[in-house]
């Protein structure tokens, strides 16, 4: 557990911009705090959802295991946002095991806190709800890139997201902000880690990107989107 945590570390956050300082109190004094070690599950695929989580500090990869065992990964969330909200879903389970990408600072809240927050705190429902809608529909696209586009097209998009997500400015370009991996990247892409191994070496040596241990950097990302859209 960590220390009392101070009401400006939520009050500008999206889902709580609405909710007054003596409302954000109480709900930090009902919050679970949490150091997560990198690599470090935070809930599973499948478990009983009993809590819904606030990501203070860090990255965490969402991981979904395919009813044929593969390992798929919709997305990472990024500091700021909400995640294992499976109660707005209706969902009793987990539907995807969160895993800290870096060493993580998180907020957790009992389930039984959900129904007056919603009810109570009109901008935090239609924040959140937007919120689970986009990513439904990003997942939905992702689905999609996996079945029509081909393989270059996917590994792509899938570093231009993570660009757009956590990407810092530096002088060799725009670097991901977060330890991320060749087998993330097929992970997320449905492609073996040889083949992204193989487009990830043929675009450094074009001078496109800059792939060191567990980092990526973007030196030309223009080149990057015409290969996304299915241009040479």
């Amino acid at each position: 557990m960590l220390h009392k945590l101070d009401v400006s570390l939520i009050r500008d956050l999206p889902p709580f911009r609405d909710v007054k300082e003596n409302a954000l109190r109480e709900l930090l004094a009902q919050a679970g705090s949490h150091h997560i070690p990198k690599d470090a599950n935070i809930f599973s695929q499948g478990q009983t959802a009993e809590e819904f989580f606030l990501l203070l500090d860090g990255h965490v990869r969402v991981v979904k295991l395919t009813p044929q065992g593969e390992q798929f990964v919709p997305r990472y969330i990024s500091a700021g946002e909400l995640f294992g909200i499976a109660i707005a879903l209706g969902l009793e389970e987990y539907p995807a095991t969160a895993v800290a990408a870096r060493d993580c600072v998180v907020l957790s809240w009992p389930n039984s806190l959900w129904p007056d927050l919603v009810a109570n705190h009109p901008t935090f429902a239609s924040n959140t709800y937007a919120m689970v809608g986009q990513r439904l529909s990003e997942t939905q696209q992702q689905l999609a890139e996996l079945a029509t586009e081909h393989v270059e097209q996917r590994v792509a998009h899938a570093i231009l997201k993570l660009a757009n997500q956590t990407g810092k400015k530096t002088e060799d370009g725009i670097v991901i902000d977060f330890p991320v991996s060749r087998e993330d990247i097929s992970d997320m892409t449905g492609t073996t880690l040889h083949t992204v191994s193989r487009l990830l070496s043929a675009w450094e040596t074009a001078g496109w990107v800059k792939s060191g241990r567990k980092q990526i950097t973007l030196t030309d990302g223009h080149r990057l989107v015409m290969i996304a859209n299915g241009k040479k």
